[in-house]
């Protein structure tokens, strides 16, 4: 393949300050793909070759002024950015903070073009590029870890892009060779064998600017060493690896997302071509939230409306996104792309970016401290604060934006550029042989339905314009200089192959229409456009803690305002029930008072549904339709991103339809509908259902799953069971109010434990659980149990092993009816054949 190279003609000026060899230099150009690699994939533009505007520009601005320009402040310690750093020569232990915050702030500062950003990530830059060892190896000379090297490479690619630096491709070149020299002795382990993909990509990219073949043996061995994403993505896997928890780490899985389409470059074969739209598929139809991101509270969590999603894992969801967009020419990542950007990024961050929260729930009516359950725990999980949670986010967040706005467009081998996703920007570049162009697009994009791009160039100039279409638009429509496009198809990618000549318009109208998303408990999520809606929520915000940088402040938010409604939606058009109203276009649209587009629909108040017995959430959103007897209101919807409370899983009101007299599940398809996880986890393996390990190779305590949309009072239930590690594993039934925690359920459960040769039957209250009967029976670990209970009124029977004589007789009269599952409690069970009958 001949390789087809372009310079990019902008230069960056930077301070005096900086050294000479940062200043006025033009980048080299920029190259795609040498053989043998595949030559479709697109390339990155030069950073700073796109410039945002308008609402996007004001999101990184407040960005500046709020948590990445005050980072070094807000966390001056030496093992995180102080100048003791071990990143700077000192003698902390920074690991992958200042990467980490590196890869960020480089990102930003250029796409900006701020001096003072410029300046904070040079003094990081400097000092690495002059203190590389011999042996090629870089950073601090007592860390012996792979990862934290991989997310600096990034930093230094960024930075190589805009400057143009000659240190810095030589430097990665001798690094990589080190590394490949020492991989054998020192293979990739725990996050560095999770996230090798950034390596493999940083490779590849240096291999495009010098040819060195070593770098592609070193990409092979890369994959060698790391999970075997592909397959984890293609089968479902993700808890195939028993007490490693790198595979089910929803941060690594996010960020892992891009491997397979890093390595099709090498492989083209459709098990790494395909490899994460089929995880994608798999991650959220088992943990999938409205925003189209998965729920990890760290590991993957399940469907559960009050699951939430970290923010590492919303910004490496989206580079993964990225990445993937210039190999995989799929209009769908796009589209996938923008509803993250859109929806769950802005929702992670205080609307003046000084604040983050490391989890973000789709259903968050508060956000105070306290337990919410989740494996991994933190006081101030999804509290707003520049300190929420655990200390990772606080660092890696700073890529989000300028990532989403340094990534939207790409350039194409046919002299040609592309969008990848859509908003108010300015792109200078060169397409064509060498020619020099600026585009400019002009909208208020996801918040309008239009959007419009100006062609500058000196003379005309041929080149092809790829444009995305959105697979939700049903009537797409492009114009060029007033006239209609034909053959313009949402879901796909149109290229406009023309001499554009000075001037030329391109107008996209991307009508915008109300849909409905099921999600868990059969409820829904409303969506316009790229755009989710949820409810609007008044909220009480008190500080707690004031950070001695002034304006920085960790924030309780309380509700104001009722927030347990359930929407009347009936089937009619959306757009009869549901008004859009449409406000001039603000600043900044997240906003919620200022945004531009809410939604009007009617609804009524649930009032069964309140918070859940640690009162720090609200209970699972109730399963549809749900009954209510309060009066009909309007209520007013707004966009996810504006909201720090939202309801954006909404239950539908209506005469409750529950199954009540037969249910059976074989798992034979490896998966299983309306079964939902509360705590731990739950995975499905050689047609049946197990619960999954943490990294102490237990479940975790009294993880449940649960058949929502069940409702029996008197029945037979009965599973085939094996509780195979010390624990306790058994039945759930007459469920009401499931939660996640040990006892946070309502019901009846009977268990195994053959640890202690005992059969067990209890009940929970939602915080204590009691022990109604147990009986001894020679139970053994790994062995399968055909487990039987009987329940008639007030009367319960319990049977094992097909025997017809019941081992245990007990009664009580708490609890009438309710769904039925499974719960394991630190115990790791495998269950199948689940029958219950309604008697």
């Amino acid at each position: 393949m001949k390789q087809i190279s372009r310079t990019f003609l902008t230069a960056c000026l930077l301070p005096l300050t900086l050294p000479l060899h940062a200043q006025n230099q033009q980048p080299e150009p920029y190259s795609f793909n040498r053989l043998p690699l595949q030559k479709e994939v697109y390339a990155q533009l030069p950073l700073g070759s796109i410039k945002a505007k308008g609402w996007l520009l004001k999101q990184l601005e407040l960005q500046k002024d709020g948590f990445t320009g005050h980072a070094e402040e807000l966390y001056p310690d030496r093992n995180d950015l102080g100048p003791a750093a071990d990143w700077l020569g000192g003698t902390g232990n920074s690991w992958e903070k200042a990467p980490y915050y590196l890869k960020g702030l480089v990102a930003l500062a250029y796409t900006l073009d701020d001096p003072g950003l410029k300046q904070k990530a040079q003094k990081w830059i400097e000092y690495t590029l002059d203190h590389q060892q011999e042996s090629g190896l870089f950073g601090p000379a007592k860390m012996k870890d792979w990862w934290p090297r991989m997310p600096f490479m990034y930093a230094l690619q960024s930075y190589y892009e805009a400057t143009g630096d000659k240190r810095v491709i030589p430097f990665l070149s001798r690094y990589l060779k080190y590394q490949l020299a020492n991989l054998d002795g020192d293979p990739l382990k725990e996050w560095g064998k999770s996230r090798a993909g950034d390596n493999i990509e940083i490779a590849i990219w240096v291999y495009n600017k010098t040819g060195d073949k070593f770098l592609l043996e070193l990409a092979h061995k890369l994959k060698e060493q790391s999970y075997p994403w592909a397959e984890i993505f293609n089968e479902n896997q993700f808890d195939y690896f028993g007490n490693d928890y790198q595979p089910k780490h929803m941060v690594n899985v996010a960020q892992a997302l891009k491997f397979p389409a890093i390595y099709a470059q090498v492989d083209s074969s459709m098990q790494y071509t395909r490899a994460m739209q089929n995880g994608i598929k798999h991650l959220l139809q088992d943990h999938g939230q409205p925003t189209g991101i998965a729920a990890g509270t760290e590991r993957i969590s399940g469907k559960s409306s009050v699951q939430g999603v970290e923010t590492c894992t919303v910004v490496e969801w989206m580079q993964s996104l990225e990445t993937a967009s210039r190999i995989i020419h799929d209009a769908e990542i796009g589209d996938q792309l923008e509803k993250i950007a859109f929806n769950a990024l802005p929702a992670q961050f205080s609307k003046d970016l000084k604040s983050h929260t490391y989890y973000t729930l789709p259903n968050q009516v508060q956000s105070l401290p306290g337990p919410h359950g989740f494996n991994q725990d933190y006081h101030n999980g999804i509290i707003p604060g520049p300190y929420s949670g655990f200390p990772c986010c606080r660092y890696n967040m700073h890529m989000g934006w300028p990532y989403f706005v340094k990534n939207s467009w790409s350039a194409t081998p046919e002299g040609g550029l592309a969008v990848i996703a859509y908003g108010p920007m300015e792109v200078s570049t060169v397409v064509g042989d060498n020619k020099k162009i600026k585009i400019d697009e002009d909208t208020g994009y996801p918040f309008e339905e239009q959007i419009r791009l100006t062609v500058f160039v000196d003379s005309p100039t041929s080149f092809p314009l790829t444009l995305r279409i959105p697979s939700w638009c049903i009537n797409p429509q492009v114009r060029i200089n007033n006239k209609l496009i034909t053959g313009v198809s949402a879901g796909k990618l149109l290229t406009l192959n023309r001499k554009w000549s000075n001037g030329d318009k391109v107008v996209l109208d991307f009508p915008m229409h109300l849909s409905t998303e099921k999600q868990v408990n059969n409820a829904v999520s409303i969506q316009r456009g790229p755009l989710v809606y949820a409810l609007k929520i008044d909220q009480s915000e008190k500080r707690v803690k004031e950070f001695p940088v002034k304006g920085f402040f960790e924030t309780e938010i309380s509700a104001a305002s009722a927030w347990n409604y359930g929407l009347l939606l009936d089937g009619t058009p959306l757009d009869k029930q549901i008004s859009v109203i449409k406000r001039p276009m603000p600043v900044n649209p997240f906003v919620q008072q200022l945004t531009p587009v809410e939604l009007k629909v009617k609804a009524k108040k649930i009032s069964t549904w309140g918070l859940d017995y640690n009162n720090t959430a609200a209970f699972d959103v109730p399963f549809s339709p749900a009954f209510s007897d309060q009066p009909a209101e309007e209520v007013t919807l707004v966009p996810y991103g504006s909201e720090s409370l939202r309801l954006s899983i909404l239950p539908v009101i209506g005469n409750p339809k529950f199954i009540d007299k037969n249910y059976q599940e074989t798992f034979g398809a490896n998966n299983a509908k309306g079964l939902v996880i509360y705590g731990g986890g739950w995975f499905y393996r050689n047609g049946a259902v197990h619960s999954s390990s943490n990294e102490d190779g237990r479940s975790g305590e009294g993880t449940k799953i649960i058949a929502t949309g069940t409702k029996f009072a008197d029945l037979m239930f009965s599973a085939d069971i094996a509780v195979n590690t010390p624990g306790n594993g058994g039945l759930l039934f007459r469920i009401k109010d499931p939660a996640i925690g040990a006892n946070a359920y309502k019901g009846y459960y009977l268990g195994l434990n053959p640890s202690t040769e005992t059969i067990e039957f209890g009940k929970a209250n939602g915080k204590v659980w009691t022990v109604i009967a147990a009986a001894r029976y020679p139970l053994e670990l790994k062995k399968n149990y055909k487990l039987e209970i009987k329940a008639v009124g007030n009367t319960f029977e319990v049977l094992i092993d097909g025997n017809k004589e019941p081992v245990l007789i007990a009664q009580d009269g708490d609890y009438s009816e309710g769904s039925i599952g499974l719960r394991a409690y630190n115990a790791l069970m495998t269950v199948d054949n689940i029958k219950v009958t309604g008697l």
